[in-house]
């Protein structure tokens, strides 16, 4: 089977091909550039770059590629949650595709596409308990099957990658701050219990990350010298020279243990839970911010002391992908799924089915 996925839902514009369960070839255009300027994402213009460029993808990718549309089986975009413009502009051409190549089309949801990826890379154990942490959503599913989620927590405010990134920013640091701000963790030894834990009073697998970045402002407020420089020459972030530097980084370190920590204890929460009642194979760790290494070392040391084996997309396959959507879109088209053309796109907010056997709009075909 060879499915033709479409990304738009944030910043990133991709398509790519999947064949019988591994990667087939992929063309995408990052916009982070360009919102890089506004120190965050802007949904208008966000939109208006996915419309440039889409088509202009979709021929890179057939001329690369070499496929025509009678080699397409299926077609898989990303419905929600996200951007609403830039969700349309992805649906609309892949409605698009699907009405004038008469091909089955799905509706993905994003986040569920995230924790699929390591599928790519191996085969996957369910039932599952998945961890999707990423710049706008950190969410907690039990996982049946591909077409099954539950959700058991998410945050209800600040994600965890939101809050890496509004660290980054009181620190100088340009957008997305989150990957420099692992990276010079890295260099600040042991972390120090500078930062509370937040939102772990209380019984539930939610998260709230609002806490912690209050903490780190508040912190921050007496010590303007702990902050980066930009280097324009070299267009790199550049800690303060001399012990300012060392304590930086050790603030870094602490800041992204607390994160860590935080997700391995709502994570350690959730499996009791499920495993009062029903039985789990495996762990899944998806989206942009589990490729930080903090967070992987933490949820691996985890993977042992609970025995369950842990999966993690490689660092290219957590970002935003077409990769992941067009895998989850094969999958579900294996059990005989498909959407009427009458589906839409569910913005950031909105509830996405989780179980794609009773969603609306879903067919057999």
């Amino acid at each position: 089977m060879l499915c033709l996925g479409i990304e738009s839902s944030c910043d990133e514009t991709a398509l790519a091909l999947v064949r019988d369960g591994r990667p087939a070839g992929q063309v995408l255009y990052s916009q982070a550039d360009v919102h890089a300027l506004f120190g965050g994402v802007v949904p208008e213009l966000a939109s208006r770059e996915h419309g440039r460029f889409i088509v202009p993808l979709y021929e890179l990718l057939a001329r690369e590629h070499k496929f025509s549309p009678g080699d397409i089986d299926c077609i898989a975009v990303a419905r929600g949650p996200g951007l609403l413009g830039s969700l349309l502009v992805g649906v609309a051409f892949a409605k698009s595709l699907a009405l004038a190549w008469r091909k089955p089309v799905l509706g993905i949801n994003h986040l569920h596409a995230h924790l699929l990826a390591a599928g790519l890379e191996g085969e996957l154990k369910f039932p599952a308990v998945g961890l999707l942490v990423s710049g706008g959503h950190t969410h907690i599913y039990h996982i049946d099957s591909p077409a099954r989620f539950s959700l058991l927590g998410r945050s209800i405010d600040d994600a965890a990658g939101e809050a890496l990134d509004k660290f980054g920013k009181m620190l100088g640091l340009p957008y997305p701050a989150g990957k420099y701000i692992d990276r010079f963790a890295a260099s600040g030894g042991s972390p120090m219990e500078l930062f509370p834990k937040p939102y772990l009073d209380n019984d539930n697998c939610d998260f709230s990350f609002s806490g912690l970045k209050t903490a780190a402002a508040t912190f921050l407020k007496s010590r303007p010298e702990l902050r980066f420089q930009y280097d324009e020459a070299n267009c790199l972030p550049v800690p303060p020279g001399g012990s300012a530097g060392l304590e930086l980084a050790g603030i870094c370190a602490s800041y992204v243990h607390a994160v860590a920590e935080t997700l391995r204890i709502k994570l350690a929460r959730a499996i009791e839970r499920i495993q009062k009642t029903a039985a789990l194979a495996s762990i899944i760790l998806a989206g942009g911010v589990a490729a930080s290494g903090t967070i992987r070392k933490t949820l691996g040391e985890m993977s042992l002391q609970t025995g369950l084996p842990l999966y993690i997309p490689s660092a290219a396959l957590c970002t935003d992908n077409a990769y992941m959507v067009a895998y989850a879109g094969e999958l579900l088209s294996g059990l005989g799924l498909a959407h009427s053309l009458s589906f839409t796109a569910v913005p950031r907010g909105a509830q996405v089915p989780d179980d794609y056997h009773a969603a609306f709009g879903y067919r057999a075909f």
